[in-house]
């Protein structure tokens, strides 16, 4: 293998190609009657690509930032006091318990095959649960990026593999005007985590592994492992910056942690105990704390049989709905515990001899 450790950059878009690709936004006949309208915003957004407009409208970080000079990105800015007062709330003894559920399943009955999913269902079960229990919940609809017009969630580009620093708590890496990587939903799903005193997830099983709109939200959770809470220390994406804070000693706080978990993984055929397992080591890696064995579920439903009859294989199904209000549970005492300082995670003092 050889030692190469820089290749050639990607090269950026003619002219020509930049206008191909961004008519196709506007592609339908009835924009036709706007077209010398068209053409002027077409104007405007090739002066942003090819100057490198990342980040428009900035202003300079100000006091509490290593760099109070630098200027940062308003819509940063702006995630990052959302993010602020959901953990202001989420400490706060005098608020209600919080619990997010997330739907991993990409499928509702507003896209194609416009059938609600055995993931929805279980998920509304769970919503059921909790909020006879006094908890409040917030129901994370993964499936909603492939039915809502302009859900987006943009891939992580993997910075925190060239140093942890560089991945910022929440992720700067979007929006991109230049590229038109906008409206991206992590924003609003970073908060939405935060503001959670326990998380449930509930998916199906894709090919042995988590669901592409579960997994998209997984990766960008990188920065709530260690991320770095202020752009202005790496100058933005210096590499070689973060690089000499990390060697320097970074410290790789857990914005989550202390959270309570419970899964409900189902599949038809394999691959459960697999998702299962990758999801609960991830949580646990993040210093999330289990709900305990019961909230940890994997079970087939419907083993072998016909797609066409799931749903009725869900309905009659009795002891897997019950094993999944049983996650509900058991997640709804364990966030009463953690809040209540009865229960901590059982490593809690103990150090990592190599922390990442």
């Amino acid at each position: 293998m050889s030692n190469v450790r820089t290749g050639q950059a990607p090269e950026g878009l003619s002219r020509e190609e930049f206008g191909a690709r961004f008519r196709q936004s506007f592609y339908d006949p009835a924009f036709d009657a706007a077209a010398d309208a068209i053409e002027r915003v077409e104007k405007i957004a090739w002066e942003g690509y090819s100057q490198a407009r990342k980040s428009p409208r900035t202003k300079p970080a100000g006091p509490g930032y290593a760099d109070p000079s630098y200027q940062l990105s308003d819509e940063w800015r702006a995630a990052r006091e959302r993010l602020e007062q959901a953990e202001a709330r989420q400490k706060n003894p005098g608020t209600p318990t919080r619990a997010l559920v997330i739907c991993g399943s990409p499928r509702n009955d507003g896209s194609c095959p416009g059938e609600m999913s055995k993931t929805f269902r279980l998920s509304k079960l769970t919503v059921e649960v909790l909020q006879g229990s006094g908890v409040e919940c917030d129901l994370l609809d993964l499936s909603l990026l492939t039915s809502d017009y302009g859900r987006r969630i943009h891939p992580c580009k993997g910075c925190v593999s060239t140093a942890m620093p560089l991945c910022h708590w929440p992720c700067s890496c979007y929006p991109n005007h230049e590229l038109d990587q906008v409206d991206d939903w992590m924003a609003e799903i970073y908060e939405r985590w935060t503001a959670s005193h326990g998380v449930v997830i509930v998916t199906p099983v894709h090919w042995y592994q988590t669901p592409s709109v579960l997994k998209l939200m997984i990766d960008r959770l990188v920065c709530a492992d260690g991320g770095n809470p202020d752009p202005s220390s790496t100058g933005g994406k210096k590499a070689d910056k973060a690089k000499e804070i990390e060697l320097a000693g970074w410290p790789y706080p857990k914005h989550l942690a202390g959270r309570a978990y419970g899964l409900v993984v189902h599949g038809d055929v394999a691959g459960i105990e697999g998702v299962r397992r990758g999801l609960s080591d991830w949580l646990d890696w993040m210093g999330l704390i289990d709900a305990g064995a019961q909230a940890r579920l994997d079970r087939f439903i419907g083993y072998y049989q016909p797609y066409a009859t799931s749903h009725d294989e869900l309905d009659r199904d009795e002891p897997v709905q019950e094993e999944v209000r049983n996650v509900a549970r058991a997640l709804g005492h364990v966030m009463g515990e953690i809040r209540a300082g009865r229960q901590t995670a059982p490593d809690l003092l103990l150090s990592r001899p190599r922390p990442k």
